[in-house]
């Protein structure tokens, strides 16, 4: 409840009577309730005063009491129209809201709609931003709970390359990997497991399928796993027998981008300068036009958060900030490579929370 008090705080300072979050990830957050409601209208509404609630389809409920929340839990049938209940209840705990803060980035028009049509005098403001800011800085009990997923993805990692072995398909050793995660106790991954091979590793987010491992190949694995409702997020890639010369320069390439970047996290470094420090090895290496995405994005909550480490954020890191690092080097050619970490910037530099090896693995 210490994050709704956040909330309630934002809305007194800014005059605004209400909040809707209607984000999963967003509600989990700041009710300790995980649901993926699909269709079916999932939120949490807290008040500038009032006490708040929960709102999600009748037969979520017990899942809404199980989770630890307090506070009032309202339901909808499938056959009811959920917004009438949402106003409702609105109205009964605040009187008539004239003024409420959503989530723009997620609210669609229709949902949107459904509100003002029934609050035609509704005026409607952005609390994306702050939800940002609250989510950015980790409690030490969520980067507990990061910790142990980075454990899991670096024990997905070290299953992945014990199974690699020559005729064996991309899919078949990702099904290794996530049943073996899952018997560890993870409750799931992140994001779908890439397990890519061969010419296939210089698609950035390429698709696994039935090629067959050949001698000679470079295999990227790109994986994630959630422990108590937080992600991790790791990439490494390994050769399959002696790689040629040229693809493990491209390897190394890519491992002092990573490296480089890693050492400089600090507070106080901009999102851009990371990336400018990473990208700059690999150019100055001459792959840079082979490096064609951000240096990395924000994790937690969700696999892919605020903020983005883009070249053009210039956003000062602050102690508590969990973001990836994840330079690559993609030659349709020769082969991609990909090496990826989670860290954390500490009040002195940095903690890597992954730490499966990065020096080039050769099975």
């Amino acid at each position: 409840m210490n994050q709704v008090k956040k909330i309630q705080n934002f809305l007194q300072t800014n005059n605004i009577e209400a909040a809707f979050i209607t984000t999963p990830d967003n509600v989990f957050y700041f009710t300790g309730f995980r649901s993926n409601p699909h269709e079916r209208l999932l939120g949490v509404a807290i008040f500038k005063e009032a006490e708040p609630f929960i709102i999600c389809p009748q037969m979520e409920i017990p899942d809404a009491k199980v989770a630890g929340w307090q506070g009032q839990i309202v339901g909808h049938q499938d056959t009811e129209n959920a917004w009438d209940i949402v106003v409702q209840t609105m109205k009964e705990k605040a009187g008539d809201i004239t003024t409420l803060a959503v989530e723009k980035a997620h609210l669609t028009v229709e949902r949107l709609e459904a509100l003002v049509e029934r609050i035609p005098a509704l005026q409607v403001s952005r609390i994306d931003e702050k939800i940002n800011d609250l989510r950015v800085i980790k409690s030490e009990e969520e980067l507990e709970n990061m910790r142990k997923a980075a454990e899991l993805a670096d024990y997905a990692i070290e299953v992945g390359c014990k199974e690699i072995a020559e005729g064996k398909t991309e899919i078949e050793i990702l099904n290794a990997i996530e049943l073996a995660v899952k018997e560890k106790g993870a409750a799931q991954m992140s994001f779908d497991t890439m397990v890519l091979s061969g010419p296939k590793t210089a698609s950035p987010h390429g698709t696994p399928g039935d090629r067959k491992i050949q001698k000679g190949d470079f295999i990227l694995f790109d994986l994630g796993v959630v422990y108590n409702g937080y992600c991790s997020d790791i990439t490494r890639t390994v050769a399959f027998g002696e790689p040629s010369p040229d693809k493990r320069e491209i390897y190394e390439t890519v491992r002092r981008a990573e490296e480089a970047a890693v050492q400089a996290v600090k507070p106080g470094i901009t999102a851009m300068e990371l990336d400018k420090i990473a990208r700059d090895v690999i150019t100055d290496a001459g792959y840079g036009e082979y490096f064609t995405h951000r240096l990395g994005h924000g994790l937690g909550i969700s696999v892919h958060e605020f903020p983005s480490i883009t070249g053009v954020n210039e956003m000062k890191l602050e102690t508590g900030m969990v973001f990836t690092i994840e330079p690559g080097i993609y030659h349709p050619e020769i082969t991609g490579v990909r090496i990826e970490d989670d860290v954390v910037v500490t009040a002195d530099g940095v903690e890597v929370l992954t730490k499966f090896p990065k020096e080039l693995q050769i099975l």
